[in-house]
């Protein structure tokens, strides 16, 4: 059964979201496991992808952007389609759509719109039968 955690911050801020996106994916990547970030788009993962070079000095956490090419080594991957079958343990959902996966972290923030996109994926991973956690940050 998926175990899936709505992680929601205070701020209505798209850059606090993905930095505290960066923070989990190290947390995953400490943990000794490569997570799938799943966006809306190539513009989002791009962004996600330039800020995983620097938020942090000295952090280096192995990625790319995955466009349907599995890599020959382990990585974080980062793209808008569906998680290879190798990296569906963790998914870190960034995007507007369900995500499928053993794990799935739900980052939200404190926007309308965002927080509205947030409550329909809680109700269909709820009516799927999934564990729900939620964190407010």
């Amino acid at each position: 059964m998926t175990e899936v955690s709505f992680y929601v911050l205070p701020t209505e801020s798209l850059k606090e979201r993905y930095l505290f996106a960066c923070k989990l994916i190290e947390k995953v990547y400490r943990s000794g496991q490569f997570c799938y970030v799943l966006t809306d788009d190539a513009e989002q993962s791009q962004a996600l992808d330039d800020l995983l070079w620097t938020f942090r000095a000295g952090s280096f956490i192995p990625h790319q952007l995955y466009t349907g090419d599995l890599p020959t080594t382990e990585h974080v991957l980062i793209g808008s389609i569906p998680a290879p079958a190798q990296w569906q343990k963790t998914v870190i959902n960034l995007s507007s759509q369900c995500a499928n996966a053993e794990r799935v972290l739900e980052i939200l923030d404190n926007s309308e719109s965002t927080k509205a996109v947030g409550r329909e994926r809680y109700r269909h991973y709820k009516e799927a039968g999934h564990n729900l956690n939620t964190h407010k940050m």
